[in-house]
């Protein structure tokens, strides 16, 4: 989609959050934005599901720090370098600055690669093995 909507001269992004704290895990954790913390102190012992354990839960992120990377996406006057590719809220925190709701930059792409162990992240090197594809190269005049 990056790729057609280039032409127009639009940005197209993908845009993925850490732990995100929903009404919906907020509610399953019987907890309020006001006192998340305290869900976050009990270990529930997984619960047949990784992402139910409490100390996983102290990393999550309020749905406003993903709507303050779009936010400064949104201002970035160089976010068509941007274009056709895909970032987490927490390294766009760090890139931009801005904070959750609390002030802190929660980032579970590090806690994760603690906790869980390696995985891969799309960075120059990912791109690097996609860019110029296979259909940019039999058909160029699409791009």
């Amino acid at each position: 989609m990056a790729r057609e909507l280039r032409k127009k001269n639009i940005v197209s992004v993908a845009l993925t959050p850490g732990f995100l704290r929903s009404e919906a895990v907020l509610d399953h954790f019987g907890v309020s934005e006001a006192n998340w913390k305290d869900a976050g102190k009990k270990d529930r012992a997984n619960a047949g599901n990784q992402n139910d354990a409490g100390p996983d839960f102290l990393v999550s992120e309020s749905p406003r720090y993903v709507g303050r990377a779009v936010v400064a996406l949104a201002a970035d006057p160089k976010v068509n370098k941007k274009t056709g590719r895909v970032f987490s809220s927490w390294a766009l925190a760090k890139e931009y600055g801005f904070t959750d709701l609390d002030g802190t930059q929660p980032h579970w792409g590090n806690y994760a690669r603690k906790k869980y162990g390696k995985y891969k992240i799309c960075d120059e090197q990912f791109y690097s093995y996609w860019v110029p594809g296979l259909i940019e190269m039999i058909f160029p005049d699409w791009f």
